[in-house]
């Protein structure tokens, strides 16, 4: 029972023993000329491929960003689709050089996959979706339901302790990829779906007819989604954590894809640090000191690629809510450049 819940916890139930990365990483970047993202098998809004196979969303944007701290070329990443089940061995096996994949950082998968979270891209709650037709206003009234969901996340531990400590009854039907765990709910397999509520909002897009499924209000667990390394090489864990913290950074100083070339020119002495005109940031991470310049440039700060992924002028239409800057109602904060 231990170890089905331990994987239930991490999704995946392999060893971790000396899955630890050596360090080198960004050098085997280099020289392979891209980084290998692994990232959904497609969530609108997070990562995704269009109707042409390019991929996009706030995670592939990520991955960009990265690929312009390196190579100063936010083009020179490719994707590795991957299941719930399959991103912590692809990871560990060093398939992939990331996962930027709406991935929930929790304790276990901090520290006993060999595996470091770089930060949080997006904060995140689970939720759950119903069909209108029901009449269900809230999460309470779902004793005795059928809920859909996806093996190997935090949603199948998480969805157990709320309708236990509710004392509800359900019935989980799980299944391995998302759009088969969507496709379920659409054909009525199940009485709910649950996931991470932007996941929600994301997939509603693709049922049968969206408008006839509501979110429910409640969110029963903090779901702090993030980029994910392997541990044991430090400077790779430190370029991915400070390519995030730019972004978020840029906003906090008002710079953007659209200003940038004109806060070159600037004598606030945080923008010069930002834009590599004082110090040796870039060359700390190993990288070229116009790294943060070369983000925004060509990927945007964290507002921008929130507002073009998922913001309210995009089908999600999702509000900054907790994911605004720390100044302005939110939580979404970086340590400083200097």
């Amino acid at each position: 029972m231990k170890k089905t819940l331990l994987a239930l916890a991490v999704g995946t139930a392999v060893s971790v023993a000396g899955v630890a990365a050596s360090a080198g990483t960004l050098d085997d970047v280099k020289a392979k000329g891209h980084v290998q993202c692994g990232v959904t098998q497609g969530l609108p809004g997070f990562s995704n491929p269009d109707d042409k196979g390019n991929w996009k969303g706030i995670d592939v944007d990520v991955c960009r960003a990265i690929a312009a701290a390196i190579f100063g070329d936010a083009s020179k990443v490719k994707y590795t689709p991957l299941s719930s089940k399959e991103r912590f061995t692809a990871l560990q096996s060093g398939e992939v050089d990331l996962l930027s994949r709406v991935t929930t950082w929790t304790m276990t998968r901090d520290t006993a996959l060999g595996l470091n979270f770089a930060g949080v891209t997006y904060y995140d709650g689970q939720g759950f979706m119903v069909r209108k037709s029901l009449g269900i206003t809230s999460a309470l009234q779902l004793g005795g339901a059928s809920v859909c969901t996806s093996t190997g996340t935090t949603t199948e531990l998480n969805v157990a302790d709320y309708f236990r400590a509710n004392n509800m009854e359900m019935k989980v039907v799980a299944f391995e990829k998302s759009d088969e765990t969507v496709a379920a709910y659409d054909k009525g397999r199940c009485d709910v779906y649950t996931t991470d509520q932007s996941g929600l909002y994301a997939q509603r897009l693709k049922l049968t007819k969206s408008s006839d499924h509501i979110v429910l209000p409640e969110i029963i667990s903090k779901e702090p989604l993030g980029p994910v390394v392997r541990q044991g090489d430090d400077q790779w864990f430190n370029l991915v954590k400070w390519t995030l913290f730019a972004m978020v950074n840029a906003e906090e100083m008002g710079i953007s894809s659209k200003n940038i070339d004109e806060m070159m020119n600037s004598k606030n002495p945080a923008v010069r640090r930002f834009v590599g005109k004082e110090g040796t940031f870039g060359e700390n991470l190993g990288v070229s000191n116009d790294w943060a310049v070369n983000i925004v440039k060509q990927v945007g700060n964290y507002g921008e690629i929130f507002d073009a992924n998922v913001g309210p002028d995009t089908p999600l239409a999702i509000s900054r809510g907790i994911n605004a800057l720390w100044n302005k109602g939110g939580i979404q904060y970086a340590p400083p450049i200097r």
